[in-house]
């Protein structure tokens, strides 16, 4: 598979690296674009004000320049927390898309949005204060009416990026319950 990797507000830390070295060992061609330009940070706070900085519509900007050299491969969109709403938005607006797959985030579907059972799969904590039960039920049937064919993981008792062993959220047995999921459906598509 073919896989665009979109790192979260902190930045390409060495845990996307480490995720995408991952889908490597798998068999897997993994592209994880730097939408900060080398910036990483160590508070979300920080990430914020920088990503605030940027704007919504530069760092979206960003991720299609990033991905359009491989978008006729058919790829796999992937992110984790901002990287998975960027993922999701360029997936939805993908005709070639293959797979969605969310580590600890999700976005707004577009009103229009409109796929062909696109396969997605989510991993979030639970609960999670940045994916609340009642907008992870919203966007659950959102996504279903739009078409694609949605998997929903959730992890009693992680952080919300429980997958970054260098940030307090780490959650080891969680972390390692989502590759082995989330590599089970890769392999399906």
């Amino acid at each position: 598979m073919n896989i665009m990797l979109f790192h979260s507000t902190y930045g390409l830390r060495p845990a996307v690296r480490a995720a995408a070295d991952r889908l490597r060992a798998a068999g897997h061609e993994v592209w994880t674009p730097d939408l900060f330009e080398g910036r990483t940070f160590e508070t979300v706070e920080e990430a914020r004000d920088y990503r605030e900085e940027i704007g919504k519509d530069e760092l979206l900007k960003r991720a299609v320049l990033a991905a359009a050299p491989y978008s006729e491969r058919g790829l796999v969109y992937a992110g984790f927390s901002l990287g998975a709403a960027i993922a999701q938005t360029l997936a939805l607006g993908d005709d070639k898309a293959r797979g969605l797959l969310l580590l600890h985030g999700t976005s707004d579907l577009a009103p229009n949005a409109s796929v062909d059972e696109l396969p997605v799969q989510l991993h979030v904590a639970e609960p999670d204060p940045f994916e609340p039960d009642d907008w992870l039920s919203a966007w659950y049937l959102q996504m279903g009416r739009a078409g694609a064919d949605v998997e929903v993981y959730r992890y009693a008792g992680a952080g919300h990026l429980y997958t970054d062993p260098d940030l307090p959220d780490w959650d080891a047995e969680a972390a390692e319950a989502t590759w082995r999921v989330a590599l089970g459906f890769l392999d399906t598509l």
